[in-house]
């Protein structure tokens, strides 16, 4: 398994912007899908996004058009970029890594996870 570790987590009003910055604390990754998944208060962790081991993304449908996950292989990290932030966003994010290229939108499919970075987004 890969140690990951989040960054960028705070709190902004509705209609503003966070990056959320995940990486490896130790092996390259370049090579392994990634994931974000969240956790908004009171309820269960769900799927935020993803990105294969070349450059296929996908979202769920409520962040669609707004939050955009990207990598950057020289610097081992993976970002959300995450605009137009709602109330509704507010969660725990944490970022996920499996060793199988693809498009993977269920928790059992990572087996490595971040500790989570709180986004807290006032109305």
């Amino acid at each position: 398994q890969v140690q990951l570790v989040e960054s960028g987590g705070g709190l902004v009003q509705a209609g503003g912007s966070l990056r959320l910055s995940c990486a490896p604390s130790g092996r390259t990754f370049s090579s392994r899908t990634m994931g974000w998944f969240r956790q908004p208060p009171g309820k269960e962790r769900e799927f935020v996004a993803t990105i294969s081991c070349g450059t296929t993304t996908d979202y769920a449908d409520s962040v669609k058009g707004r939050f955009t996950i990207s990598r950057d292989s020289a610097k081992n990290t993976v970002y959300l970029q995450m605009n137009s932030l709602k109330p509704e966003d507010t969660a725990v994010y944490y970022c996920a890594a499996t060793s199988i290229c693809g498009t993977y939108y269920g928790q059992n499919a990572y087996h490595s996870w971040g500790q989570g970075t709180q986004v807290t987004v006032s109305s």
